[in-house]
């Protein structure tokens, strides 16, 4: 496990950072998953980090969400409502 974590950090997919004295850390575990091609034959390997959501409790870590993906509904909204507000835009 040390081993991927140091390998994403020099890839800088993230940074460990030091969590606030009033906040609890959420476990979380690693799910590895083979795919394969329409026609059956193996494609390649995935891998992804997944929250213990089940070691949350209710109405403290419920509201909190973190999405790393922009969804393009989103854009589309922040696009439509930046020249009614003469936003600017970057």
């Amino acid at each position: 496990m040390q081993c991927e974590i140091s390998a994403l950090e020099s890839n800088q997919t993230w940074e460990t950072t030091l969590l606030p004295k009033d906040k609890a850390a959420i476990g979380c575990k690693w799910v590895f998953k083979m795919k394969y091609k329409a026609d059956g034959t193996f494609e390649r390997y995935k891998a992804r980090l997944v929250e213990k959501g089940y070691t949350q409790t209710k109405n403290i870590y419920y509201l909190d969400t973190f999405s790393p993906v922009a969804k393009m509904t989103i854009i589309r909204l922040l696009l439509s409502l930046a020249p009614i507000y003469n936003w600017e835009l970057k």
